[in-house]
């Protein structure tokens, strides 16, 4: 089997790299490095089976060669992150709708199949946890840059879809719940790499909001190993899955638990969400996951829990030093890592 990752030198796309290659994959991805790191895949090139492009997906001309030499996609690359959502909605919203659009275009001209990771936004401000694929979605108001990611990500759900119902087309969702490991950074806040970096500094911990939002963490191993199920998986043609963990947990408590397991003497900072983001941000009180579908369709549960996550985030961060996931990308970098 060859397999093609878009946005492939990114944290999730990096370990399915791995795991695919393990498996006996042949493996190429493009990716643009605007969010990926070229330090992720460096440990992979010289593999014969491993090849890398580094490029935008909305080039056309590499992406039907690339597609055409494939047997499957894995379609990763998105504009993610709640700090770019809010500071770059432009790129958010041209990134994952025409990335998804090109790669679905690309993938029906040879009719290959693709697996796309969706997010846990597409559920809005529903609260009705916990969250199973059929449920309503309950999205803010436009006017708030904030839903910008969670629509753009519908818009790619929808289409994916219409592709499958009306050409046929082989295609798979999964709904990603708050994927965290090793590779992970801080730079576009995300949570557990910064606060790990932060009490490893004994600086304060900031918690934006009130702390009491409640979200489920997984290991990107075993989103991986979900994803690596689907692909092969006739039976999830045409259909969505929520990925995840239903291990649930209030910032203010992640916040805690970082500092007993880090042995850190910062405090915990109160940050309002007008001041972390902009004025009027509003956000997902609670986040779990109801995982039955994907669990009976592959056998396969979560296999670590949030002790043994943090411990592992904390022993990868120990080893490439806490400044390299807080360092913020250059002003104007733009792209689909």
């Amino acid at each position: 089997m060859k397999a093609l990752i878009t946005g492939g030198a990114g944290f999730i796309g990096s370990h399915l790299c791995e795991r695919l290659l393990d498996s006996g994959y042949r493996v190429t991805i493009i990716d643009d490095l605007s969010t990926g790191r070229m330090e992720n895949i460096q440990h992979l090139v010289g593999n014969e089976k491993f090849s890398f492009a580094i490029e935008n997906i909305l080039n056309e001309t590499v992406m039907d060669r690339l597609v055409y030499e494939c047997d499957i996609i894995f379609h990763l690359a998105a504009a993610v992150g709640v700090e770019l959502i809010v500071s770059r909605p432009v790129e958010v919203i041209q990134t994952n709708i025409l990335g998804s659009e090109m790669v679905l275009k690309i993938a029906n001209r040879y009719q290959k199949k693709v697996l796309i990771t969706s997010t846990s936004e597409i559920y809005g401000k529903s609260e009705k946890v916990p969250f199973a694929e059929e449920d309503d979605s309950l999205m803010g108001s436009t006017t708030k840059n904030r839903w910008s990611y969670a629509c753009s990500k519908a818009v790619d759900e929808f289409l994916a879809l219409a592709y499958h119902h009306e050409k046929r087309l082989p295609v798979v969702i999964a709904r990603l719940f708050n994927t965290v490991g090793p590779r992970q950074t801080g730079r576009y806040g995300m949570v557990i790499p910064r606060f790990v970096a932060h009490a490893l500094k004994n600086e304060p911990i900031p918690v934006y909001g009130d702390g009491s939002q409640s979200r489920c963490f997984t290991y990107v191993s075993d989103t991986v190993e979900y994803l690596t199920h689907l692909a092969v998986d006739q039976r999830a043609n045409g259909r969505i899955f929520n990925i995840g963990s239903q291990e649930e947990i209030t910032i203010l408590e992640l916040a805690a638990k970082v500092k007993e397991i880090t042995g850190s003497s910062s405090r915990v900072e109160i940050i309002p969400y007008d001041q972390a983001y902009e004025t009027g941000f509003e956000d997902m009180h609670r986040r779990v996951p109801d995982i039955s579908r994907v669990v009976e369709l592959t056998g396969y549960r979560p296999q670590y829990d949030l002790a043994t996550i943090l411990r592992h985030v904390v022993e990868y961060v120990g080893k490439v030093g806490p400044d390299s996931l807080l360092r913020t990308k250059r002003k104007g970098d733009t792209g689909n890592g």
